[in-house]
Parts: C-alpha cells; structure tokens; sequence
C-alpha cells in the first residue's frame, strides 16, 4: 500500500472503533500516534475529504465530525449535500474568515473570542489582519496566563503567497501569534518553501479547501510560536476593536 493508502485504511479502522463518529483534530491525533515517524501534512492531506472520498462508507453528520455510514442512528437523515458556489460565482476570501475564526477557538484551541476583521479597520498599510482573536485565561485554570492577541492572513490567490507570508510576519509587531492561511492545492514547492519560512519566522501556516467555504477542512502544516509583541501597537489596535471582542 502506498503511505496515503495506509493512513486512510487506518483512520477507517479508527472510525470503525468510534460509533458515534470522531472529529477531524482528533481523527488526526490519533493517527499521529499510529504513525509517530509521519509529517503532519501528510496525515491531514489523507484524510481531510473523507467522506467525499468515501461516500459509501463515511459521513459528516455536521461539520468536522466523520462518522461510518454503518453507524447512522435509526430515524436520523443524512445533512443535505453542501450547497457549493457555481463555477460562474466567485468565491471571496471574505467567506472562508468566520469559519477559521471558528476553527481557531473549537478546535485549534488558541483563541477565546475571535472575529473576522479583514478591510481597513486599522488604517494602516499591511495592519489589518483578516482575523482578529485573543486567548484569555479561564476562572477554572489554576494558573492564570496573561491575554494573547492571535490573528491571520487569509489568501486564496496562490500567485500572491509569498505578499501574504509578508503580512503574517507584519502582524506579528501586534500579535503573540500570527496564522498565515492557504489553498490546500497551492504549488507543492511553494507550500514547501512557505512551510520553512513559517518554521523559521515563528509563523504558523494553515491549509485549507478554497473551493469550499461551507467545509475548508482546515489544516495544521505549521503551529505558530507565541513571541512577545510591541506593547503599544497592541494596545493600540486592541483599543479599536475591544467592543467587538468583548473586552
């Protein structure tokens, strides 16, 4: 079997040990555990369209969850098939901001409020990421950490990559952590080569499904590192949105 053939065999076995289905971060983990020797990349590029793969045997119940057709509950219909845009309608990077907000707190875990932002919103040239979150410490933790600001850079245009890395970097005068964000189906040299870049400059890089803004299924090819940024630009772009992020 080839490695992509070993892993999807392996996460069907898994799926097959899980009735009521197991989420993608997860499914993920567990396989790295199989397979401790194996990038990560290679791991999510396996197994992130499962169930259009496999849509005999695998389903998404709801997003980012797989579950074994074999396993669908009595009574329970299957979710309707995602309505994509036509080729004729464009698809805006715009649509892909709130689900990475979201993936950022439910399953990235790095933030406790995220929003879009995107536009001009700090009226500064390369100053507005497209997300915007901050990572507070819980009432529940018994050591309290202090905020973090984390933020990101969505691109869709593969011919623009390398001015998008130059943004993620630039926030990083605000930021703890800084997300830079790309089509899964990028040139594999330019993944390579930004996937350095991000491992050298602490940035963290992200793959995600371009053509499918109800389902990205996000993926992790570089976490970011935390670093600490300027006080005062991060007070004060902070100070720009603190109502909308609650503060």
């Amino acid at each position: 079997m080839t490695k992509r053939e070993r892993i999807t065999f392996k996460a069907k076995d898994i799926l097959a040990d899980n009735p009521e289905g197991i989420r993608f971060s997860k499914l993920v983990n567990r396989l790295w555990e199989a397979f401790p020797s194996e990038a990560e990349g290679n791991i999510t590029g396996s197994i992130w369209n499962l169930d259009t793969r496999f849509p005999d045997e695998i389903y998404k119940p709801s997003r980012g969850l797989f579950r074994l057709l074999k396993f669908k509950k009595e009574g329970e219909s299957l979710p309707p098939l995602e309505q994509l845009p036509k080729e004729t309608d464009k698809i805006c990077e715009e649509s892909f901001y709130q689900a990475f907000a979201d993936w950022l707190i439910r399953d990235l875990e790095e933030c406790t409020v995220a929003i879009p932002l995107g536009g001009n919103k700090f009226k500064e040239k390369w100053g507005t990421p497209d997300i915007f979150g901050i990572f507070k410490g819980r009432e529940s933790d018994i050591i309290k950490s202090s905020m973090e600001i984390v933020v990101a850079e969505v691109k869709m245009d593969t011919n623009q990559l390398i001015t998008a890395f130059g943004q993620a970097c630039a926030y990083k005068l605000f930021a703890h952590k800084s997300y830079l964000v790309i089509p899964i189906d990028s040139q594999l040299e330019d993944i390579d080569r930004l996937d350095s870049l991000c491992i050298i400059f602490g940035v963290g890089l992200i793959l995600f499904d371009a053509t499918n803004p109800v389902s990205p299924a996000f993926q992790i090819r570089a976490r970011a590192t935390k670093h600490e940024p300027d006080s005062f630009y991060a007070n004060r772009y902070l100070k720009l949105i603190a109502d909308d992020l609650h503060l």
